[in-house]
């Protein structure tokens, strides 16, 4: 407790106290998908599509969350909503990184924030995690957010790029102690030192890739001022920033702080305060002149062949659709063509907009992303099904539903799409990915 001791807001007893409760469950709803969920649960001050739940159900269990319409994530960190609504204040055209971001609570609030004009970039560094990003991003269903997977070395050449970076930085975790108690076995003051070293090595990597008068968001789930204070401290005399603070309510019990040396505005979040689990977070403006990125002259990969065989899968709109990959056909909007031009050369792309699937013949293969996604056309045929069917399709057995007209249908859940099957008269082929499917067993 020695270093927690000097932490501004730090009340010894109940902080103890608190770690003897339960963690309280929350989740954040999609507005794009708004099925009227929890409607009666008590809502999160800092963040406009935040509630606390009363019991944790069992979320494998609810096609709601394999539909996207609601991601569980820990109250603490929605604080992002609050911090990202008053420094952006409405901007559009947006370029935004999230750097660290699987398994993807972050980017599915930030993807919520932004217009559609602008384009949020999920990474994570780690191929296994990016998997995951990839799934909860495709639940969320949003064609202006991508994938990638590299390290911050490789994102910083893209010179002056991105205007807002989110780096919610590995760390030692000890904001974790009530809800993970591996989180305490494995503390250590050589394990934070460790992620101190980690923490400065991602920031400068990437620092290049923020625009002069861009924005950085720095957060952590560790208490210790090594990892948080003396970061933003390290940051000031290593750069040319300038702190960013944000309107901060006293009921919402959220500790205001500034770092020792350079006096840059954070916040601290404590269980025994607020609704939720340790958590620092602050954000900077960069005064630092920067180089500017060169977009490639290029032709447009724009195929109309696709177009002809995927487009019925998409609402009205304009879209681009191209070859993004060997096997791979997309959508993506026009003005972010010259975007993924960019990122070919870069870096390595998993998921450039909005995945269509591929021709068989004169047939198409629509890929599970069309099912999940907001553009997807509402002329498509679909068949509604119940909680316990849509569990079934979940685990990839037989629903149970004569009669399914033949052809493609999306299966829908309270109107949300979950995946596809394909009606052959005779039987029905779910084409659910495999590495999707349940695997628990539906028990009520």
């Amino acid at each position: 407790m020695e270093d927690l001791q000097i932490i501004k807001g730090f009340d010894e007893k109940p902080f103890i106290s608190a770690h003897s409760e339960p963690a309280p469950t929350s989740v954040r709803l999609n507005v794009a998908k708004d099925m009227g969920l929890f409607s009666a649960s008590e809502k999160i001050a800092w963040c406009e599509n935040g509630i606390y739940l009363t019991e944790r159900p069992v979320f494998t269990l609810d096609p709601a969350y394999h539909a996207g319409a609601y991601y569980v994530q820990e109250a603490s960190s929605m604080f992002l909503d609050h911090l990202l609504r008053d420094v952006l204040k409405d901007k559009t055209g947006l370029r935004v990184l999230d750097l660290c971001a699987a398994p993807g609570g972050k980017s599915t609030l930030i993807a919520s924030l932004l217009d559609k004009d602008s384009l949020l970039i999920s990474n994570d560094v780690i191929r296994a995690r990016a998997t995951i990003l990839e799934e909860n991003m495709t639940r969320w269903g949003y064609m202006n957010t991508w994938v990638t997977s590299n390290d911050p070395r490789d994102l910083g050449r893209l010179m002056g790029y991105f205007d807002v970076i989110v780096v919610d930085a590995p760390c030692s975790g000890s904001g974790l102690w009530r809800k993970d108690i591996k989180a305490l076995d494995e503390w250590s003051d050589a394990n934070v030192q460790l992620c101190v070293e980690r923490q400065q090595r991602i920031l400068a990597d990437v620092w290049p890739a923020l625009k002069q008068d861009g924005i950085l968001i720095y957060a952590t789930c560790s208490y210790s001022p090594q990892e948080d204070e003396q970061i933003l401290d390290w940051l000031a005399r290593k750069f040319d920033i300038s702190p960013l603070s944000v309107p901060v309510k006293e009921e919402w019990g959220i500790v205001e702080v500034t770092s020792p040396e350079k006096n840059m505005a954070a916040y601290r979040f404590f269980p025994d305060k607020v609704k939720g689990e340790g958590f620092f977070i602050a954000a900077v403006h960069k005064n630092d002149e920067t180089g500017t990125l060169h977009y490639p002259r290029f032709k447009s990969a724009h195929d109309k062949k696709i177009q002809q065989l995927a487009g019925f899968l998409l609402k009205e709109q304009d879209v681009t659709f191209m070859q993004t990959g060997k096997e791979d056909f997309s959508a993506i909007l026009p003005h972010h063509e010259k975007d993924w031009h960019v990122f070919q050369q870069a870096v390595y792309l998993r998921k450039a907009g909005l995945n269509l699937g591929m021709p068989a013949g004169k047939d198409w293969i629509p890929a599970h992303d069309v099912a999940l996604g907001i553009d997807a056309s509402e002329h498509l045929a679909f068949v509604n099904v119940s909680k316990e069917q849509a569990l079934r399709f979940l685990k990839r057995e037989d629903m149970g539903i004569p009669g399914i007209k033949k052809g493609w249908q999306i299966v829908k859940y309270n109107g949300l799409g979950l995946g596809w099957i394909k009606s052959l008269g005779n039987r029905v082929n779910n084409y659910l990915p495999k590495h999707w499917r349940i695997r628990m067993d539906i028990v009520e």
